[in-house]
Formats: C-alpha cells, sequence, structure tokens
C-alpha cells in the first residue's frame, strides 16, 4: 500500500516536470527561435513520421523551438486529424478524404498533388500529451502574433477553455503586452481562472474584476457561485454570493444597455433604407399629385446597375459603388423621364389612373429585367471597406454595411434638402407644388419642372438601390418589398415635406425593430400600419402638413 501510494506520488511529479517542461520550452525556447528554411523546417517534421509517441514528443520539442510561417498550420492540421506522410518517401502532407481515398496537398505552397489511395499515406498520430502541448503552443504563437486583433481573438478562445498552461501562456503575455484591450481581456482570462480559487479573498477580487465585463463565459462563470448543490444548499459563503449577485447585476444592466444600442443601431439603418427609398416617391407625390406604383422598380433597377458595374470592374470591386451611385441615378432617372413624357403627362389631374399606369409599367420593367437578367437573384459583392463588423465590446457590434448606408441616406437628404432650397430648380419645384397656375402665369415652365422632377425623384431611387444592393438580395421583385413602406413613410411623414419624410422614416424604423423581439417581424410591420391608419384619422395630412395655399391643393 505505502509502494502505491508512492507511485501515485511519483506520477504526479512526474506529470509536474513534464509541465514545467513544456513551459520553458514555451517561453524560453521562442525568444531564442531559430527562422528555418523550407528544406531545413521539412527536415524536423519528418521526424513525426516516427511511430513512437516519445519521439513524436521530441519532434514537437524541437518544433516548438524553431520559427517557421508554416508552424501555426501544421499544428492546426495535427489537431484537426488531417496531417500525414506519404510512405515511400516519408514527405509530410495535407490530407482530405475523398472517394478514392485522400487528396493531398504540399505543406508549403498548399499545391494539390492529386488523389491517392489509402494504402499510400498513413496519418500522423498523437496522444493526449503531445495534443497539449501542441495546444499551448499555438495559444503561445497566436499571443505573439503582431496583430493586435488576432492577439485578442486569440485571449477569448483560450477563455473557453482555461487551463494551467494557458493560464501561464496568458500571465508571460500580460507582462509584456501593450494593447490596452488585449492586457484588460487577459486580466479577465486569468481572473476567470482564479474565479474558483478556495482563498475567499481571491474569489472576492475575482468577483470584482469580472463585474466589468459583458462576455457571455463570465456572466455564466459568475451565475454558477449562486448554484445550490444537490441538498439545497448554497456552495458559496454570503459574502462570496453578495458580491456575486452584484456583480451579475451589474453585467445585466449593461447587457440591456447595449443590448438596446444594438436595437436602435438597426432601427435607424432599417429607417435610412426607408428614408432613401420614400424620399423620391415624397418630391413625386407631394409636388405632381402621381401615385407612381413602379417606384419599386426605379430601385431595382439601381440594384441591377450595381451588378452590371461590378461586372465591368472586376477588378476594382472596392471602387464599384462609388462609380455605380451616379449611373444609377442617371440610368433610373433617364427611365423616370421617359414615364412622365410618354404616360403620366397625359394622365395628371387622375390619380387613380395614374396608379394603374404605374402599376402597369411596373410590371413591363419587372418582365424586362427577368427577360435581360433571368428571375435568379443576382450576387452584388460587398467591397472590403464596407465587410465586417466594428467590435466596440463583448455585448455591441456595428457592422460597417449598415453604418455607412445610415451616413449615406443623410447625405442624399442633405444634398436634395440644398438642391431644393439653394437651387433655382428647387424653386420652382416649390413653386409648383404650392399653386401650379400661379406658377405658369410668372412664366415657370411647370411641363418641364414635372419631367425633372420626376427624373430627380426617380434618380434617387435608383440611388436607393445601390444602397440595398448591400443589404439584400437584388432580384426582378425587390423594389415590391418597399412600395408600401415608402408610400406610409410620406403619409406619415407629410405629403411633400422632406423633413416630415425624414422623421417619419426613422421613427417607424426604429418602432419597427423594437417591436419585432416580442411581437415578430410580420406582427410589427401590422401594428404600425394599424397605429399610422389611425394616425391618418386624427392628422390627415400626416405629421408636417403643408400650410397656406399649397394645403387647398
Amino acid at each position: 500500500m505505502l509502494f502505491f501510494k508512492n507511485h501515485k506520488k511519483f506520477k504526479k511529479i512526474t506529470y509536474s516536470l513534464g509541465l514545467l517542461l513544456v513551459l520553458s520550452l514555451l517561453f524560453v525556447s521562442p525568444v531564442k527561435s531559430e527562422d528555418l528554411n523550407d528544406e531545413e523546417f521539412a527536415v524536423l517534421l519528418k521526424q513525426l513520421t516516427q511511430k513512437k509517441f516519445r519521439k513524436k514528443q521530441v519532434a514537437i520539442e524541437n518544433l516548438q523551438a524553431v520559427s517557421h510561417p508554416k508552424l501555426k498550420a501544421v499544428y492546426q492540421a495535427l489537431l484537426g486529424s488531417k496531417l500525414f506522410y506519404i510512405k515511400k518517401t516519408k514527405q509530410v502532407v495535407y490530407a482530405e478524404k475523398s472517394e478514392a481515398g485522400y487528396v493531398i496537398s504540399n505543406v508549403f505552397s498548399n499545391e494539390s498533388l492529386g488523389e491517392v489511395s489509402k494504402r499510400k499515406v498513413q496519418k500522423i498520430s498523437i496522444n493526449n500529451k503531445i495534443r497539449t502541448a501542441i495546444r499551448a503552443s499555438l495559444a503561445s504563437l497566436s499571443l505573439s502574433d503582431p496583430d493586435s486583433n488576432v492577439r485578442l481573438l486569440a485571449v477569448q478562445d483560450m477563455m473557453k477553455d482555461m487551463s494551467d498552461l494557458a493560464s501561464s501562456a496568458l500571465k508571460a503575455r500580460l507582462s509584456i503586452e501593450q494593447n490596452e484591450d488585449v492586457k484588460e481581456a487577459i486580466e479577465i482570462a486569468l481572473a476567470l481562472l482564479t474565479l474558483n480559487s478556495e482563498i475567499k479573498q481571491v474569489k472576492l477580487d475575482s468577483i470584482k474584476k469580472l463585474s466589468k465585463s459583458l462576455n457571455p463565459i463570465v456572466k455564466s462563470s459568475i451565475s454558477k457561485l449562486l448554484e445550490k448543490n444537490a441538498n439545497g444548499e448554497y456552495v458559496e459563503d454570503e459574502d462570496v454570493r453578495l458580491a456575486a449577485k452584484k456583480a451579475l447585476d451589474t453585467i445585466t444592466t449593461g447587457l440591456k444597455f447595449y443590448g438596446f444600442v444594438e436595437t436602435l443601431f438597426f432601427g435607424l439603418s432599417l429607417g435610412s433604407v426607408l428614408l432613401l427609398s420614400a424620399i423620391g416617391l415624397a418630391i413625386t407625390f407631394g409636388v405632381m399629385g402621381v401615385i407612381n406604383m413602379a417606384h419599386g422598380e426605379l430601385m431595382m433597377l439601381g440594384a441591377y446597375t450595381t451588378y452590371v458595374i461590378q461586372l465591368l470592374m472586376p477588378n476594382s470591386i472596392e471602387y464599384s459603388l462609388l462609380v455605380a451611385i451616379p449611373v444609377a441615378f442617371l440610368v433610373s432617372g433617364f427611365v423616370g423621364i421617359l414615364i412622365e413624357r410618354g404616360c403620366l403627362k397625359y394622365l395628371y389631374g387622375r390619380p387613380l389612373e395614374t396608379l394603374l399606369a404605374t402599376f402597369g409599367i411596373s410590371l413591363i420593367l419587372q418582365q424586362t429585367v427577368r427577360t435581360i437578367f433571368t428571375p435568379l437573384n443576382r450576387a452584388v459583392e460587398t467591397p472590403e471597406w464596407m465587410s465586417g463588423a466594428w467590435q466596440i465590446n463583448e455585448a455591441l457590434s456595428i457592422t460597417y454595411n449598415r453604418f455607412y448606408v445610415i451616413i449615406f441616406s443623410l447625405i442624399v437628404f442633405t444634398i436634395l434638402l440644398l438642391i431644393l432650397k439653394r437651387t433655382s430648380l428647387g424653386l420652382h419645384i416649390r413653386a409648383v407644388s404650392q399653386n401650379r397656375s400661379m406658377a405658369k402665369a410668372m412664366g415657370v415652365r411647370s411641363e418641364w419642372v414635372d419631367a425633372l422632377t420626376f427624373g430627380l425623384g426617380s434618380g434617387i431611387a435608383g440611388v436607393a438601390g445601390v444602397a440595398l444592393s448591400q443589404l439584400t438580395n437584388v432580384g426582378p421583385n425587390l423594389g415590391q418589398a418597399y412600395i408600401i413602406d415608402s408610400f406610409m413613410v410620406v403619409v406619415f411623414g407629410g405629403v411633400g415635406n422632406l423633413w416630415g419624410t425624414f422623421v417619419g422614416a426613422m421613427s417607424l424604423g426604429v418602432v419597427n425593430k423594437f417591436l419585432e423581439p416580442w411581437s415578430g417581424a410580420v406582427l410589427a410591420k401590422i401594428i404600425v400600419l394599424v397605429f399610422i391608419i389611425l394616425f391618418i384619422q386624427k392628422r390627415p395630412r400626416g405629421l408636417f402638413p403643408q400650410k397656406g395655399r399649397a394645403a387647398e391643393h
């Protein structure tokens, strides 16, 4: 019995010495690591083809002491059971399963070496000890990456499965880390590890530190301190429970606040889309009294213009949107002028007939697009500067494409406002909208004003299509999803009033997004529609009605 106890103690000491050996390799050897060329690195990789795990362990230790660009990929392939060697030549390769065997590729160039049978290659197998050493080495490599974002992601990954090796790697990095975000993440990760300490004060200090984090893992870990055991008794003492409850309340409050901010952002994003889609309609409806059911199809033309521009500029996707904006404005504006000159000018004063005529035109435009581009949706690439998200903290991230759409809608609104207030065209548009007959008597060519107004509104619809191409699928039915919402915004804000359209779009967008979590997307739209119907009963002219003579027409 004594021998057995001593034997267990001996195994424990041996494991501790092995752990120290791995740590020494991680934090001493990399400092003096040797940069190898491909041939020298290939020689080290061949050591992994040995059958005995003890020799493979030595090979891993040799790899940990050197530096090579492919080292990280080799480690990941080992952990993923995708590192093999060719039996005949002992060449180490990557391998993916196929019907006939494996598709192998070169470790250095990733070039495919063809398909081979299972008998010609052998998987490099590893045990738990080697796997632990590899994971620790991977963590060390990621923590040493020059990109602070990579280091931050490495720390966040290590939080999910904290170990003594991970703790030692983080402590070593903390002493030399310069980036404040990464440093704070490391401190949070280390506090997670000490949260299970047997020392009460250490546990309380960890809780205090973790209360500043919004990471879901942190919230889950602190919640466990408030749990009861199988006998219904609290595991932790009262002081720890009170500190944990206070920290949990702080984290929950922070999560709710940033959840509110995120919902508000998505509401403003939706409002921006509604603003872009409705602002052109507000001009044509307010000045000309035309119920343009083809407005959505003019947006669709703008989206397809973006698609065509990207086909013509395959190597300049980053600049394609900047080119697509003016081109989409001209294309949709030109089509709008053709619609006004060829059809609508004969139907002024007959709103029902303009509605039917523009509905027919919308069907023609849809069918034309189906004939040219087929009914299938078309993929419009997102430029790199619009891709991804701005991660503010663990609870809040803002997608760049929606952020830029908000900025873009504000720019379009400002430009249109300046055109209407500071240019002769804007003066004529306002004159015709307020009193058409008096404007004619003053020498304003109302026919050309109508054509240019409809062209301006249609051009803005095309620009809205460019923005929508970055948020949704580009297809023949793209405009149908926004035409009803656009009319709701115009009526709610006040016909012909740009500021009313702005307030109406943003209000409806934000309200929709706040209703969706508890009512669903469809019911949220129904609630908003019912609200607008009731609102119009009380204020038929909308939030910002026109005043003076314009209100009588």
